[in-house]
């Protein structure tokens, strides 16, 4: 191989650091040099001579354990070594690089019987045709890097993208006034999501554990109302157990006791322990959560939304007063000032003093900037690299 395609691969195989922009750039710069590399040598005509001598090495290293020595199936293997070899010197076109080390190779083995040096002198007398394997190597080494630069490139842009949107949201928050009267907002909803975490808790100690579970069954039909199904064996259990009529909290306490002790308060002790006392995290977490609304609020479009699916449920587990707090909450999102007061919630509640101090001095602007000029440039790389 020539000094310059030796000098070349050295460099080549350094591994490539930087951005994902350089990795990128860097990358293609490299499957384009080898691409003229390989044109230098003739393009196609160094494809098949690679091709050969892998064929070729591949013979040799299968049979050198086998065609060495004597005996009988030794003979055979070198009986069979000879003719593949020789078949395949025989289809290389007469115009192939370096046909002469094949032939060469083939001589190195043309006796009655090997040896390992035999084996030796046959892979030196390809070393000739080693150039065009180690240029299609390199070749699909560059290929391979091109790729995942590619990737890389790809998944930074996305990376950017959820960047960019964070600090566009911190911008739009830093215009927000934090001197807006937010308790008009802050007092309705705190007050219902006290009123339902005390009727939920109520709801808990009264209803029958079957009558919460069909609760939670329908909560499957509301997206934003989030309690998570009982699993199928503890839901199973309710179902068709008496014991089902029992609350949450008598189920949880009963599975504390003994077996002889359950005896006289349920209906299968067995059941009750194998279901409950392994479900006793998913059953404690069983709350008001997913029905409040917390703080800040939401945008006035899902905090109404969210209202209208927590209405039938509220009913379910509050009073009148506990319906009426919601209501109230609802009512606020037609209030003409929300947005700029849920804005200035959001910007009270969420910017950190270091957030508000990039913000002020135009660290924010500046890496919103940069993050664009970034994911432009990343996007035209890939629009001008085609994949391979």
């Amino acid at each position: 191989m020539s000094e310059h395609a030796g000098s070349s691969k050295a460099n080549d195989e350094e591994s490539v650091e930087g951005t994902p922009l350089e990795r990128l750039e860097a990358a293609r710069e490299r499957l384009e040099r080898i691409e003229a590399d390989v044109d230098d040598h003739g393009g196609t005509a160094v494809e098949d001579a690679a091709d050969a001598y892998r064929k070729a090495t591949k013979l040799l290293d299968d049979y050198v354990g086998r065609a060495t020595g004597t005996g009988r199936e030794t003979f055979k293997s070198y009986v069979q070594l000879e003719g593949q070899f020789t078949a395949l010197v025989g289809s290389l076109s007469d115009d192939l690089r370096d046909r002469a080390a094949f032939e060469n190779a083939l001589d190195a083995i043309d006796k009655r019987r090997l040896s390992e040096s035999d084996f030796e002198a046959a892979h030196r007398a390809l070393e000739p045709a080693t150039q065009y394997a180690e240029l299609i190597d390199e070749r699909d080494a560059a290929r391979d890097e091109l790729s995942e630069a590619r990737k890389a490139a790809s998944m930074r842009i996305r990376t950017i993208d959820d960047e960019i949107d964070e600090r566009e949201r911190l911008l739009e928050l830093a215009n927000a006034d934090l001197e807006a009267p937010v308790e008009r907002l802050r007092e309705p909803i705190e007050a219902y999501d006290a009123a339902i975490r005390e009727a939920f808790a109520d709801y808990r100690l009264e209803a029958a554990t079957r009558e919460v579970f069909e609760l939670l069954e329908r909560s499957r039909w509301y997206p934003f109302v989030g309690y998570e199904r009982p699993p199928d064996d503890l839901r199973e259990y309710v179902d068709e157990s008496p014991d089902g009529e029992h609350s949450i909290p008598e189920l949880l306490e009963y599975a504390e006791h003994s077996r002889s002790k359950l005896t006289h308060l349920v209906a299968d002790a067995d059941a009750l322990k194998r279901r409950v006392a392994t479900q006793r995290t998913y059953l404690d977490g069983i709350d008001a959560d997913p029905l409040t609304i917390g703080w800040p609020p939401e945008s006035a479009g899902v905090l109404r939304r969210k209202t209208r699916e927590y209405r039938p449920f509220v009913e379910r587990v509050g009073d009148e007063e506990t319906v009426t707090a919601l209501r109230e909450v609802r009512e606020l999102t037609f209030d003409p000032d929300y947005d700029r007061l849920q804005t200035a919630a959001q910007a009270v509640d969420q910017l950190s003093p270091a957030e508000r101090e990039r913000l002020a001095d135009g660290q924010i602007a500046e890496e919103l900037e940069s993050l664009r000029t970034e994911r432009e440039r990343l996007e035209t790389a890939l629009e001008v690299d085609d994949p391979v």
